[in-house]
């Protein structure tokens, strides 16, 4: 990753329920979360990384969360269709800045539900500016038809797994690709069979204790040896550490109430 788009948090709340994380009567603490999401933003300026900026807007909390916009590869924006009327208003703005960014825009059907890259997951590759495949969750905020689509559009390969938790409603609070070969995952979001996909998919799967995954560590930024997460437990802490990665580790305790954490703050540019 070497570009990245966010949004500040100006407007960022809890003003309604649409995951199991968020409880109007347990509002963050707005002052809080503009420091964390600072320092979030500032961790990619010191990696390296260029963050774009998309204007916030009143009325659109969850629009800091800009992986749900859509999906971005090889210069086109794939825009998300929100399966929840709260989150709908969003995609125009999303529409409007991706069109002056320069992206091809492709729309879906009206009737095809799809979150972006909190449910599609482009692999490393160790073939420089080239993605082989997508893996790619459905069930609680996209629909699997969807996959179909983006995969006919962007011409790659979509592998698909059915996330089976509430809790873990979209693919990037589960699950994280840290090279092309190595992944992270909590097992209890998936079912049998998808267990089955992604053990033939990566040679080397690590499994995250629930504490960890309740902690949002697979909703992490990954650049190259770079993982930038909330915190994590010292057992995962020491197997990424041995494998070569270099943890950032930071507290944002105030967007999991969100249901949300470092990844979903984080839109891919390239």
């Amino acid at each position: 990753m070497n570009r990245a788009l966010m949004c500040n948090p100006r407007y960022y709340t809890v003003d309604y329920e649409i995951n199991p994380w968020m409880h109007v009567r347990e509002k963050p603490d707005t002052r809080l979360a503009a420091v964390q999401w600072k320092r979030l933003y500032e961790t990619l300026i010191d990696l390296g990384i260029e963050v774009e900026l998309i204007e916030p807007v009143k009325g659109l909390p969850d629009m800091v969360f800009t992986a749900n916009g859509g999906l971005i590869h090889d210069g086109n924006f794939i825009l998300s269709n929100f399966r929840f009327k709260e989150r709908q208003g969003e995609a125009a703005h999303f529409e409007t800045w991706a069109e002056r960014d320069g992206f091809e825009v492709f729309r879906l059907p009206e009737n095809s539900i799809f979150e972006g890259e909190g449910d599609m997951l482009a692999l490393p590759s160790s073939r420089p500016g080239k993605t082989g495949r997508l893996v790619a969750g459905y069930r609680f905020r996209s629909d699997i038809g969807s996959h179909n689509l983006v995969s006919g559009i962007l011409g790659l390969e979509v592998v698909s797994v059915e996330l089976t938790s509430k809790h873990f409603y979209h693919l990037d609070t589960c699950f994280c690709p840290l090279t092309e070969d190595i992944a992270i995952y909590y097992p209890g979001a998936f079912d049998e069979y998808g267990l089955k996909v992604l053990s033939s998919t990566f040679k080397n799967l690590l499994p995250l204790e629930e504490r960890d995954a309740r902690h949002f560590c697979a909703n992490a930024v990954v650049r190259g040896k770079d993982i930038i997460m909330n915190r994590c437990g010292e057992a995962l802490r020491k197997q990424l550490n041995a494998l070569g990665f270099i943890l950032h580790e930071l507290d944002l305790s105030e967007f999991i109430k969100s249901g949300g954490s470092a990844k979903c703050l984080v839109l891919k540019l390239d």
